[in-house]
C-alpha cells in the first residue's frame, strides 16, 4: 500500500526510509536526495524535520539506543518467579521486532566499524546490556562471577547470532529457546514456563 503525501512528509517516514537505506546499504547510503526519491517527495522536504542529515543520523542513533538497549534492559527486570522464566522474558526480545530490532542491532555494529564516536556509545549500551543481564542473574542468586559469565554467554551468542546472519525458521528458533535457557541457566525450565512462552509467541 503506497504512502499518502502526509505520510511520505512526516518525520516517521523519513526515519524508517532511512533505516531500511541503512540496514540494506549501510550508512553511506543515507543521503537526502535518494531519501527524497524513496519517499516520492521534493528533498526540501527533508528539511522540515532535520536540521541536516548529521541531525537524521543523530535521530536513529537515539531511536537505536532507547528501542534496542532501553527494552532488553527494561526485558530483564520484567517479573519472573524464577531465573529460566526471567530468561525467557528476555528471550521475547529475539522474537519480537517491536522490542529489538535485530537488523538495526547489526547495522549499527557494521557503522561503528568506522565511526569512534558511535563505537563508544555502542560499547556504552554493551556494557549496559550487560550489567542488566548480570543484574537479572544475581537476583536469582548466582555468585557475581558467575551471573557475569551467564550474562556475557548470552550476549556473546547473540551478537554471534546476528553477526553470523544465520537462516533459521521461526518455529525451529522458538522450539530450541527451552534448551537454550537451561543451557544458560544451568536449569531446565519447567513445562508450565515453556508452554506460556511458546503461547505468547504462537501468533506471531
Amino acid at each position: 500500500m503506497g504512502l499518502t503525501d502526509d505520510a511520505t512528509r512526516s518525520e516517521a517516514a523519513w526515519l524508517n526510509a532511512a533505516y531500511e537505506l541503512l540496514c540494506d546499504s549501510g550508512v553511506e547510503a543515507v543521503k537526502v536526495m535518494p531519501l527524497a526519491r524513496r519517499l516520492g517527495v521534493a528533498r526540501t522536504g527533508f528539511y522540515w524535520h532535520f536540521k541536516d542529515r548529521d541531525a537524521l543520523l543523530e535521530a536513529m542513533i537515539h531511536h537505536w539506543e532507547d528501542r534496542n538497549t532501553g527494552t532488553l534492559v527494561a526485558r530483564t527486570r520484567a517479573y519472573a518467579d524464577t531465573i529460566t522464566e526471567a530468561v525467557f522474558n528476555l528471550f521475547d526480545c529475539w522474537l519480537d521486532e517491536t522490542l529489538f530490532d535485530a537488523r538495526l542491532d547489526l547495522a549499527i555494529r557494521n557503522w561503528a566499524r568506522n565511526d569512534a564516536a558511535l563505537q563508544a556509545r555502542l560499547d556504552a549500551a554493551d556494557a549496559a546490556r550487560q550489567e542488566a543481564v548480570t543484574a537479572m542473574f544475581a537476583r536469582f542468586g548466582y555468585p557475581p562471577a558467575q551471573a557475569s559469565a551467564r550474562a556475557l554467554t548470552m550476549m556473546y551468542t547473540q551478537i554471534g547470532y546476528l553477526s553470523m546472519q544465520i537462516e533459521e525458521d521461526r518455529a525451529t528458533r522458538i522450539a530450541n529457546m527451552p534448551a537454550y535457557a537451561e543451557v544458560f541457566t544451568g536449569f531446565a525450565p519447567t513445562a508450565p514456563e515453556i508452554d506460556r512462552f511458546f503461547s505468547r509467541h504462537a501468533a506471531d
